[in-house]
């Protein structure tokens, strides 16, 4: 058929797919596929980055805890489920995959740095050794958990729920609400005072409150420019009573508990940016966050990317400190969005859930312009390649049934 008449016969059919693929467009994330997530460890407070689960091809860290009494045994929570490290991240055994089923939100080693406790999207699991995990009965709210931790007292852990806030004090045997004044509210950050197992302190819907009885109280603080939809917390390394927080693209500090905030530094280099995590010191601040892993050493002035071995397009996610060596810090990275990842375990969503109808719909319409697309160019291109006939040679050896190799 000549190229005039393909064009005549399939120009009619292929505009219509044209103007649906133009109306179902959608915004998409872009990736480099050579790039996973996984951990990274720094040795010089954030400085330098280098891979810290090597051997494990991992889509997402999504939680670490280091053990009080031994830097090096790390449990380290993924999307896959959960790994164990007894050399400090050099190298890593998978933890009853039998048991721990699907994506782990959260870990935290008890005072003796042994047992620990983590949370599934299905449940609360207690560890009491390598690959012995058993499910406590936990409260229903509680998986997935957005964090867990322990104060430092035998068998204590508070556990911040998908909805509500609890606590246990005999390893998770039992527990019982630790949140008062919002008691089904998520409490999107939390974090114990260092050498105050009492005082904790916590972000419900945007605002901090604080606790100086272990929860069974608390009190909405935050005065000055107090933080306003803040969505992250830490404590400082140096000064216990210093607390940071990041909300609407800035970093703010507090020096009396949280009582007052004033703004630090300048607004971070890109907006609408998400603060995942803050690791504060006198000489830098590390921030972990939806656009990758920041560093500044004249007090977040100026905020600087880091991108040498890191996966620094992708987001970042959990922020740790080694309690040991102040040097060191780990940090994740996930492929999925961490709050997509928390959303899928708590209604029960596959991956299926990430498809919609609109981008089904935009897939088959660029599918069928491909197609129609390489016809067309193969029927342009036979122009110049004519069929040309059989030898008469070869047709008359053919009629006749006999066999030539040529």
């Amino acid at each position: 058929m000549p190229a005039s008449a393909f064009e005549r016969r399939y120009e009619p059919a292929v505009l219509p797919f044209v103007l649906l693929l133009m109306i179902s467009a959608a915004p998409a994330h872009g990736h480099d596929p050579s790039t996973w997530g996984g951990l990274f460890r720094s040795r010089d407070d954030g400085a330098t980055w280098i891979s810290a689960n090597r051997g494990q091809y991992l889509s997402g860290a999504i939680a670490l805890a280091v053990s009080p009494t031994d830097p090096n045994h790390l449990l380290l929570g993924a999307e896959s489920g959960l790994f164990r490290s007894r050399n400090g991240g050099r190298d890593w055994t998978i933890e009853a995959p039998s048991v721990v089923i699907g994506s782990v939100f959260a870990a935290a080693f008890g005072a003796d740095g042994r047992r620990a406790l983590i949370s599934t999207g299905l449940g609360i699991l207690r560890g009491e050794d390598d690959n012995d995990w058993r499910p406590v009965l936990a409260p229903q709210a509680g998986a997935p958990a957005r964090a867990i931790l322990s104060n430092g007292e035998a068998g204590v852990f508070y556990l911040a729920g998908w909805t509500g806030f609890y606590r246990t004090h005999d390893w998770g045997v039992t527990w019982s609400s630790a949140a008062d004044p919002f008691p089904q509210e998520p409490a999107t950050a939390f974090l114990t005072a260092r050498g105050r197992p009492q005082s904790l302190y916590a972000i419900v819907q945007g605002h901090f409150w604080a606790s100086i009885d272990g929860g069974q109280s608390w009190t909405r603080r935050g005065n000055g420019t107090s933080p306003a939809n803040a969505n992250t917390l830490a404590e400082d390394l140096q000064q216990p009573t210093r607390l940071w927080a990041a909300a609407a693209d800035r970093l703010f500090r507090s020096d009396d508990g949280g009582a007052n905030w004033q703004r630090v530094g300048r607004p971070l280099p890109e907006p609408n940016t998400t603060v995942n995590g803050i690791a504060a010191s006198e000489e830098a601040i590390v921030l972990t966050t939806d656009r990758g892993l920041y560093r500044s050493v004249d007090g977040a002035v100026s905020l600087t990317p880091i991108i040498d071995n890191l996966p620094a397009h992708l987001e970042a996610g959990p922020l740790v400190r080694d309690p040991t060596d102040p040097d060191t810090l780990y940090a994740g990275f996930s492929l999925i969005p961490y709050p997509e990842l928390w959303q899928r375990a708590a209604y029960r969503e596959s991956a299926l859930a990430r498809l919609s109808l609109t981008s089904l719909t935009g897939s088959v319409v660029l599918l069928i312009l491909v197609a129609l697309g390489a016809l067309a160019a193969l029927r342009w291109l036979g122009r110049f390649y004519p069929r040309s006939a059989p030898s008469t040679q070869t047709a008359r050896e053919v009629g006749t049934g006999r066999k030539t190799q040529l």
